[in-house]
């Protein structure tokens, strides 16, 4: 039986935006974290990789602050543990609309640092976390992103970006002279670099992110200024605060953990992957390279992605 599920549920005094989609109930439930914090993603979702609903029920979520979860949020409460709580009660919804034990997370760049951390809290309805883009530590990922960036246009002989560059940093514990702004231009020249994706090379945040979302028709009006007001307050919010996060404090799980992480990754940066998965404890774990792909394996090499969390988790009871 098709599922169809677009609508607000109470979360934590806060009203949430879901789409779940579904071909057939019984198929377990794949429920994505998306990143930011801030930055929605339900239409690259169901635009790009409908094809997973021949094995998943997908659910998609608009977090806290953003999107159709944008009104009645105070400041305050944009805390990565507030946003843990929030994941919590949607986990339980979906069980409860589904008739599951225990559903399947999985959660990009931010949405990486959500799951570990809600994985590691309230594991008793996940069947298995998958990270992608894979956050580690907050100071150090700022660090190799930025040392990156400089230094490749350094080697491009690009004054400009060398000069806007210098302006907004080194980072001091994840956080640019600027803030946001600061961010965003090492954001948008890392990303002309090559160190989001190959594919991403002289495209900008606005190009990559935002026109997508206002082109898809996945999102109301009101969806619409949620996002636009809500993604910077949430970022500017929350940032100082991921910024200083560093999973390795998070070492003994009680479910299934994989990661799927791109080589070619320099927003939060591959290398630091490893060590931090070599000394995780876990029911089952496995971290699987993707050689060519950067910040999002799913968009870069999708069929492998996608072919391999097929594979993957039938082994997870959900």
């Amino acid at each position: 039986m098709n599922t169809d599920i677009k609508k607000k549920i109470l979360v934590n005094g806060i009203s949430q935006k879901i789409h779940v989609v579904s071909k057939d109930r019984s198929l377990p439930v794949l429920l994505f974290l998306h990143g930011g914090p801030g930055v929605v993603n339900r239409h690259n979702i169901f635009e790009a990789h409908s094809d997973l609903l021949d094995s998943f029920t997908i659910a998609t979520w608009d977090q806290r602050g953003t999107g159709g979860s944008y009104g009645g949020v105070k400041v305050e409460t944009l805390t990565i543990n507030q946003l843990v709580e929030d994941a919590k009660v949607v986990v339980e919804y979906l069980c409860r609309e589904f008739k599951k034990e225990k559903i399947f997370i999985i959660g990009g760049s931010w949405g990486s640092l959500l799951g570990i951390r809600l994985a590691y809290a309230y594991p008793e309805h996940i069947a298995a976390f998958v990270g992608f883009g894979q956050f580690v530590n907050g100071e150090k990922n700022e660090q190799l992103s930025y040392d990156f960036t400089l230094e490749a246009a350094k080697a491009a002989n690009d004054e400009e970006a060398v000069k806007q560059l210098e302006s907004v940093g080194p980072p001091v514990m994840g956080i640019y002279k600027g803030g946001f702004e600061g961010m965003m231009k090492q954001r948008n020249l890392m990303m002309k670099y090559g160190g989001y994706s190959k594919s991403e090379e002289k495209r900008s945040y606005l190009d990559s992110f935002v026109k997508p979302m206002i082109l898809s028709g996945e999102y109301s009006l009101s969806d619409l200024l949620g996002i636009a007001l809500g993604y910077k307050k949430v970022l500017k919010s929350m940032w100082p605060e991921v910024g200083a996060e560093d999973l390795n404090r998070y070492q003994i799980f009680e479910v299934p953990i994989l990661v799927f992480d791109g080589k070619l990754d320099m927003n939060t940066p591959a290398e630091l992957v490893e060590e931090w998965f070599e000394q995780l404890e876990a029911p089952y774990k496995e971290l699987i390279w993707f050689e060519n792909s950067g910040h999002n394996p799913m968009g870069d090499e999708p069929e492998r992605f996608k072919k391999l969390l097929r594979e993957k988790l039938k082994q997870f009871k959900a």
